[in-house]
This record gives C-alpha cells, structure tokens and sequence, in this order.
C-alpha cells in the first residue's frame, strides 16, 4: 500500500487530531470553530491525498490548517481592538488536553508545553491573520523561517516580517508577565487563590474577594461586550452577587478550563431546593492577585464533567 493510501492517511489524520484542534482553537479562540477547521482540513487533505509524498506528514496537515484558519479569520468582519470584542472566545476544557491514549503521548507532549492562556489568545485575535500564524509557527511550535514560511504559503523574508509586526503589536496586548510561551498547570499559589475566590462566593463575601483581586482587575463576559476594570467595578457587581438583593446562594467547584484555576458556580435561588449551574469564571492570576476574570456561561459544564445540580 502507498504511502498516501486511505488506511495510513486516516491513521495519520487520527493521530495528529488533538494537537490540530488546539492549533485551530489558538488561531480562531473558538473550540466550535477550531472543530469546523479541523474537520475542513481533514476533508482537504482527504481530497488533496494524490499530491501528497507520504513524507512530512505532520508538516503537511498543519499547512491545510493554517490555510483553513487564516481563511476562517478573514472570514470575520473585523479584528477586535480590545478583550470585550473578541464575542467568539471560548473556554478549552482542560479534559480535551488529556491523551486517549498511550499512542497519543507525543501529540500530548506537544499540547502540554504550549500555551492556550486565554490572555494569549485574546491578544492574538488583534493579529492580522496570516501574522498570527507566523507568531504560532515560530514562538509556540518552534519551526525554523523557512518551515514557517512553508505553513504559511509566503517567502521567509514575508514570513519574517509577519513574525516581527506580531512581535510588536503583542507587546502593547499581552499582560507584562508574559516572556514565554509554555503553558504551566496552576501553581500552589495560583490554587490558593481559586480556593479563596470559591469561600468568598461561599459566604457571600465581598471583602474577601476584592482582597484577592488586583487593584487593576479586568473582568469580561464574552459573548457579551461588557468590560469591567478596576476595584470600584468589581465592587459593583460583588454587590449585586453577594448583597441583600442577590438572586440566591453560591456553591463553586474548581475545574481546569485553558491550563488555568476556574470554578463553576451554581446558584440556588430563593425557594428552590438545589444548586443549579449558573457561569464559569476562568482566573489569570499575577503575582499574589487575580488580575482578570473571563466568565463564560453554564453550557460548558457538561464538557467539563460537571454534574447538573449540587
């Protein structure tokens, strides 16, 4: 059998699935778009399966799937200027990280040292699309100029020049922390403070909140383009969540969304008899302070594996 024969290239395109799916979610910020993609590059190479040596594999799937997400991000009306904008973010669960199986460890090692901070993707998204696939194939996949050019579809001179603009814009987007791009399990710290996050919820604990929280704190809400900054905002919607008019009580379970602490919280409002699932708050922690929040809504929990009620 050839090497382009079906068996070989559906064994191919099966293996190298889940590192494909977070390439796709790091250039879109969408796990449904990242799947579309995924799914619009199999059905490519699928048709493209003749032209293909059978040599290089892996570098040949990652061209189709740049190209399909480089045509995907054209495809949107407009690049967002800040964190509000960016309507289409989505969480990645954490337990789509996790390999199938022993066969999968390779791809899963290339996963794991990569990061999906959700900082880093947002900062992405201001990228013109083909810079943000330079960025990726040279500062998170580690490609040479002239493989990165390759995936691309440009010279090593474009290819450079894309790299360096994106460079530039990500220094004015990214938070300070930021001087690599390996992605980390939350640390004892970063644990601490979920767990800190969680009681003040718990005990409808405003003050406490607001002590683990930056003074310079951002809080987001996609889809929804609401952007809150600072202590003096985060104490109004602390008030609406833990005052005398909130809509009910709090429990929270931390989960793993982006390599980062999140806690799902349920609410049991006044009458009911069980918590029911109400957002998902993702944290980015800096130092000894949470300095973002992104809140996402309850659709998440069953891919988190999440039960419906507490």
């Amino acid at each position: 059998m050839s090497p382009t024969g079906p068996v070989d290239l559906e064994a191919g395109l099966a293996r190298h699935r889940r590192e494909l799916h977070v390439h796709c979610y790091r250039m879109l910020a969408s796990v449904s778009d990242a799947e579309d993609a995924v799914q619009e590059t199999y059905l490519r190479a699928w048709r493209g399966r003749e032209g293909f040596d059978g040599t290089h594999l892996r570098a040949w799937l990652y061209r189709i799937a740049t190209t399909v997400c480089v045509d995907a991000a054209r495809a949107r009306a407009r690049r967002p200027a800040s964190a509000a904008e960016v309507a289409w973010l989505t969480p990645y669960p954490d337990t789509l990280l996790e390999p199938a199986s022993a066969e999968e460890e390779p791809d899963a090692l290339v996963v794991a040292r990569e990061t999906i901070e959700l900082a880093f993707l947002v900062a992405l998204q201001v990228l013109p699309p083909r810079q943000r696939a330079a960025l990726l194939a040279r500062e998170v996949l580690g490609l040479p100029a002239k493989e990165t050019a390759e995936m691309i579809g440009t010279s090593v001179a474009a290819a450079n020049s894309a790299l360096q603009r994106a460079r530039e814009t990500l220094r004015t987007h990214l938070p300070s922390h930021r001087d690599d791009w390996s992605a980390h399990e939350p640390n004892p710290a970063e644990k601490e403070l979920l767990e800190r996050f969680i009681a003040a919820h718990e005990r409808h604990d405003a003050a406490a909140a607001l002590a683990a929280a930056a003074a310079d704190i951002r809080v987001t809400m996609p889809p929804a383009p609401f952007c809150f900054e600072g202590h003096d905002r985060l104490r109004t919607l602390l008030d609406r969540a833990f005052g005398p008019d909130r809509d009910g009580d709090w429990r929270l379970l931390p989960t793993g969304v982006n390599l980062m602490p999140a806690a799902a919280s349920y609410l049991r409002r006044p009458g009911d008899t069980v918590f029911r699932p109400f957002k998902l708050d993702v944290l980015r922690v800096e130092g000894d302070r949470i300095a973002e929040i992104t809140t996402f809504g309850w659709s998440w929990f069953p891919a988190l594996d999440l039960p419906d009620t507490l």
